[in-house]
């Protein structure tokens, strides 16, 4: 019998927000990194998303490039106590809903997968804190040195998600249309299109318009909304924004 897969993203479904800005701000905290890079560059980004009034998916992107330009020249071996602290201190900072979908997916003995574009060296450590069974994140690339060339094979969207779960799926074995995904952005959509469970948890407006003018994914999709300690199931056909 195959087996069935739950893929997960993990910033903004798992974990309540992303960690490859919690490692940005641990290294401005250790002045491993100058921190006018927050200042000047990101903190105006953050500020209008703070405020709602900026696009979640620019927002990620703008600090992601503003993230990989300050890594570039580190070493990531020198950088291990830090990527430990984002998950000792911020790793049980977890969406309710989610967590306990892990641990039902476990229970059911289906491969629990984790695909995120934060970096591969954050995804391995929350993938072992919750048993994954495999993951894949953003590829950093060092030189022979351990040191970041400030390139990267990234993993944030849609196309490299989808190839991601082509690979897994052929590893494993997995039937996918018996297997769930769960993501929150466009960068998810096509696992939500490769599987017949597809979960959206606090779906971005552009996300939640791109599903309502899918009709085949509108009708089998389910809408997660997680607020304070409540959990809302609704349909994605009737939301209004």
């Amino acid at each position: 019998m195959m087996n069935i897969g739950a893929f997960l993203d993990i910033d903004g479904t798992l974990y309540r927000d992303s960690l490859m800005v919690e490692h940005f701000k641990k290294l401005l905290k250790y002045e491993v990194i100058d921190a006018s890079l927050w200042h000047t560059h990101a903190k105006e980004t953050y500020s209008n998303w703070d405020k709602r009034q900026g696009n979640y998916d620019d927002y990620l992107l703008e600090i992601a490039n503003i993230y990989l330009n300050s890594m570039k020249g580190l070493n990531q071996e020198h950088m291990e106590f830090i990527s430990n602290q984002v998950i000792k201190l911020k790793g049980d900072r977890v969406y309710r809903y989610t967590r306990s979908r892990i641990d039902w997916h476990r229970k059911q003995g289906h491969k629990v997968i984790f695909i995120s574009g934060s970096p591969e060296y954050l995804v391995s450590k929350m993938a072992q804190k919750y048993y994954a069974t495999d993951y894949r994140g953003t590829n950093y690339i060092v030189d022979d040195n351990g040191n970041f060339t400030g390139e990267i094979n990234q993993m944030w969207d849609a196309d490299n998600k989808k190839n991601a779960i082509l690979d897994f799926t052929k590893k494993y074995d997995i039937d996918l249309s018996r297997s769930y995904s769960y993501g929150d952005t466009n960068g998810d959509y096509s696992m939500f299109k490769m599987v017949g469970n597809p979960i959206a948890i606090n779906p971005t407006k552009e996300l939640l318009t791109k599903i309502k003018s899918d009709k085949d994914l509108c009708e089998k999709i389910k809408l997660i909304v997680e607020r304070k300690d409540v959990i809302y199931e609704i349909n994605p056909s009737i939301t209004t924004f």
